[in-house]
């Protein structure tokens, strides 16, 4: 069996765990039951194989707790950013489940202690309730705690049995794609709400590729409405260990949300120190203020959202906001994020934005928001996208591209929105699309129907209309007409309509003799 064929047998396989366990819950709410016990096998083997150090001869899960000292404990913690006793591990959580009465309690021991484990330390904030999601108290495990453990359980009885190869394999890249694949399953099938938490992975790598487009190392990568941590994992995947200096950042407003996020980050084999990622709503509660800026800016943030605005008289001096003079509708705060990320961004780096197309052609303060960012030669591309790439909306959205280090005062415009391939309910970019994009955004090169490259005195004269359709001319797909073929043939079928007539006049005259 191949390697895409054990991922893809893997993919059937965990799919198969989460449907079966949930029983007549619904995904979406029982998502954080499957996903937390995948994350709590992965730190287990994680930690356990950090104890081990590649010695045979040590077995962590079957030491006594009581041999673990102080000095191992803190020392782990530094390292690992959390502890975990033997006895704590899922391996033999797991293995005992069927038969302990108790389970979802010590669960919820376990869970809180490791987290209080890095009290204290530098990892706090990036432990600290991680596991706040998975509720092994909640009605929807059952209505007793009978019911509760079986189904905690069966959970853990599947994620046990999935075939995850080892840390001494260094096969550990697969726990962060089965929960990768998992996280994009539970969004596909839940509807708007799961399009608000996971970019897909082909949108996700075109817009990491843009923003870290011809660099060789950022100090860090930002997303300011992060998500589950999609867009920045799709970052790392094309960066070696040293291409990123100081690691990946990301706030995001929901809760739960935020908790799988630092998930991810740990599921890909990032560590505390490597990742910061914070709770809060961007636009009024600001974090990284002191670790901007930043070379590489990643961004799908929620479309046409109600924000403040107006309504605070603060925002507008704002050091965000306030260059453009004015602020973005409290009805429609998508330009508020594209300076927000603006405001973040390095002298040298790039950012990628996913937008609603509306925003590069309506009047009012986003037209003036829109004249601030031309009139600084900050908008370096926009791309129109083919519509239903995302979960939850079948909208043809747009990728703004911002830099602060143009060579030149053009806006290049790509038209890819003929760009996709139909994929059960939603279409896809393939990675020859991608290619395309890449290479024309790359080379600024106009190219008929496809890309142009405009210059700004006709930006300004187009009232600063960003659309990418005003700029790049549709491809005539209609068919091609020759008016003299068309004419003999229309001469010629005339011709026989006369003649059948005059054969229909004269059976008629015999007829009637």
């Amino acid at each position: 069996m191949t390697g895409n064929q054990q991922r893809a047998e893997l993919h059937r396989r965990i799919w198969q765990i989460a449907n079966d366990v949930r029983g007549a819950v619904d995904g979406w709410d029982f998502k954080q039951y499957v996903l937390g016990a995948l994350f709590y096998r992965f730190i287990s083997e994680n930690f356990a194989s950090y104890i081990e150090a590649d010695d045979e001869s040590i077995n962590y899960a079957e030491l006594p707790d009581t041999v673990i000292t102080t000095a191992i404990k803190e020392d782990a913690i530094k390292t690992k950013g959390y502890f975990i006793y033997p006895s704590q591990l899922f391996v033999n959580i797991a293995k005992a489940a069927n038969n302990n009465e108790s389970l979802n309690t010590d669960l919820a021991k376990i869970f809180a202690e490791i987290e209080a484990s890095a009290n204290g330390f530098p990892s706090e904030e990036d432990i600290k309730g991680l596991f706040a999601d998975f509720d092994t108290t909640s009605n929807r495990l059952g209505n007793t705690v009978t019911a509760k453990n079986s189904r905690l359980a069966a959970v853990l009885k599947g994620v046990a049995e999935l075939n995850l190869g080892s840390f001494h394999d260094n096969k550990n890249d697969l726990f962060g794609d089965a929960y990768e694949f998992l996280i994009s399953n539970y969004a596909a099938n839940a509807g708007k709400s799961g399009g608000e938490f996971f970019t897909p992975q082909h949108v996700s790598k075109l817009i990491a590729k843009l923003a870290i487009h011809g660099q060789d190392s950022v100090n860090k990568i930002f997303d300011p409405a992060c998500g589950s941590g999609s867009l920045l994992l799709q970052a790392r995947k094309f960066c070696d260990d040293h291409f990123v200096e100081e690691g990946y950042f990301g706030q995001e407003i929901n809760h739960t949300t935020y908790n799988l996020a630092r998930m991810n980050m740990f599921l890909h084999n990032i560590n505390y120190d490597k990742f910061n990622i914070q709770l809060g709503n961007t636009l009024t509660e600001p974090h990284f203020g002191d670790d901007k800026p930043f070379d590489a800016i990643v961004s799908n943030p929620p479309y046409s959202v109600k924000w403040l605005g107006p309504d605070d008289p603060t925002l507008i001096n704002d050091d965000r906001f306030a260059p453009a003079g004015v602020l973005a509708p409290k009805s429609k705060a998508d330009f508020a994020f594209v300076l927000h990320a603006l405001s973040y961004l390095s002298a040298r780096g790039r950012a990628a934005i996913v937008c609603f197309p509306g925003i590069f052609y309506r009047g009012g303060t986003e037209q003036k928001i829109r004249q601030y960012l031309v009139d600084n030669n900050y908008v370096e591309t926009v791309i129109s996208l083919a519509p239903n790439l995302f979960f939850g909306t079948t909208i043809a959205v747009n990728i703004l591209v911002l830099s602060k280090h143009k060579t030149d005062t053009n806006t290049q415009f790509i038209d890819a929105s003929g760009l996709f391939k139909k994929e059960t309910n939603n279409n896809i970019l393939t990675d020859d699309h991608l290619a395309e994009i890449l290479d024309v955004f790359g080379s600024k090169q106009d190219k008929d129907h496809f890309a142009k490259s405009v210059p700004f005195e006709a930006v300004v004269a187009n009232d600063y209309n960003l659309s990418v359709s005003s700029y790049v001319e549709a491809k005539d797909t209609r068919e091609v007409i020759d008016i003299t073929t068309l004419n003999a043939e229309i001469k010629t079928t005339v011709t026989k309509i006369d003649q059948l007539r005059a054969d229909i006049d004269a059976i008629v005259a015999e007829i009637e003799a």
